[in-house]
């Protein structure tokens, strides 16, 4: 079996891609790819956490970020994370237009289904990821 793959989503908080991003994150790692994936506080980060910044260096990480901004992105990029994937709601939102959240802090339910569309998405990573290690 590979190495847990760690997926960071967006810290942003009171937005409501940032939730968005933060519930399709946990969706991966508590079912959709269990024992295959975990996550970390993105601010233990940017706040220089030494256990934090060493486990972005020893496992593959994937960003999930919910604004155009790329706040986790650039987190993991700056802390020499082993970043093999970047995703991002705004992406997934482009390609369901129809659907719009309202909410900021509880999902309705447009946002409950970008957020399953989008963890759908995270979990193909995951798996695309696991598979070619496998081959490689």
């Amino acid at each position: 079996m590979s190495d847990t793959i760690l997926i960071f989503p967006c810290s942003g908080i009171g937005k409501a891609f940032g939730t968005i991003s933060r519930d399709a994150t946990y969706e991966v790692v508590e079912e959709l790819r269990k024992g295959e994936t975990d996550t970390n506080c993105l601010s233990l980060l940017v706040a220089g956490d030494e256990e934090a910044s060493q486990s972005v260096k020893s496992h593959r990480c994937i960003s999930v970020d919910g604004c155009p901004n790329g706040c986790a992105k650039k987190t993991l990029e700056t802390s020499d994370a082993r970043l093999v994937a970047s995703l991002s709601v705004m992406d997934v939102l482009r390609e369901n237009r129809k659907l719009k959240p309202k909410d900021v802090t509880i999902l309705d339910e447009d946002g409950r289904k970008l957020s399953r569309l989008l963890a759908e998405k995270i979990a193909s990573k995951v798996d695309e990821l696991n598979q070619k290690e496998v081959v490689s």
